[in-house]
């Protein structure tokens, strides 16, 4: 059980590390308090990796990836849309409870990891291992990897506006949710990477032609008027 508690967690980890899921996490923690997101990403871990140990030791089964796919895609575009309907443009930004929030994370993130690579390292882990040390360790391994992803977006929420924040997370959730539909869901690759850059494009553009507004539409700074 302890051999299969290390294997796990190593495994887990390091599929992690750039996957998806520390995005999400990083661009939840951009809004929420840490702990709020790290309970909403220790149960999605228990459930998925819950889920993975059933099919690889007990079941044998795949699970049909395109329709989860289609399903966690417009959960990400709901998601982006209610983060931006939370940053008014002239309303103090409001942060839902955590009561709506842990249900939102786990929802997220058990729908983003069905069929991901991580889930199917689980399956094939508790295929011929000990399917609790197997549960333990690959639970333990997606929090430490998106614990630092917390990290990360705990940093830059001191460092930048919050304003900036909110649409950041905004404009996340909608890459991740057009991503899912394009590639995942309908299997376009090429026309997933061309809208996700578009938008991404689009939005920069955006970005900088208001930020240009708002500088000329400052103020200039009063001549001083002491005597030389």
């Amino acid at each position: 059980m302890l051999a299969a508690i290390l294997v796990s967690l190593a495994v887990v980890f390091v599929a992690e590390l750039g996957d998806k899921s520390q995005l999400i996490t990083m661009t939840y923690s951009l809004r929420h308090r840490w702990w709020v997101v790290l309970s909403g990403v220790g149960i999605a871990a228990m459930l998925v990796h819950g889920l993975s140990v059933a099919i690889g030791h007990f079941l044998g089964m795949t699970l049909p990836e395109r329709p989860i796919a289609f399903v966690a895609a417009v959960a990400f575009l709901l998601f982006a849309l209610w983060t931006w309907r939370e940053k008014g443009d002239d309303e103090e930004i409001r942060v839902a409870e955590p009561r709506f929030v842990v249900p939102a994370i786990v929802s997220s993130f058990v729908l983003a990891e069905l069929g991901d690579k991580t889930m199917l390292a689980t399956v094939a882990l508790a295929s011929d291992r000990n399917w609790a040390g197997v549960w333990i360790g690959a639970t333990a391994g997606m929090v430490l990897a998106d614990g630092a992803a917390i990290a990360a977006g705990r940093l830059m929420h001191k460092r930048l506006p919050e304003r900036f924040l909110h649409g950041l997370a905004s404009v996340l959730f909608l890459l991740f949710g057009l991503w899912l539909l394009f590639d995942s869901a309908l299997g376009l690759r090429w026309v997933a990477v061309g809208v996700t850059a578009s938008v991404t494009v689009a939005v920069l553009v955006a970005w900088h032609v208001r930020r240009r507004t708002a500088s000329e539409k400052a103020p200039a700074p009063e001549p001083s008027t002491r005597p030389t």
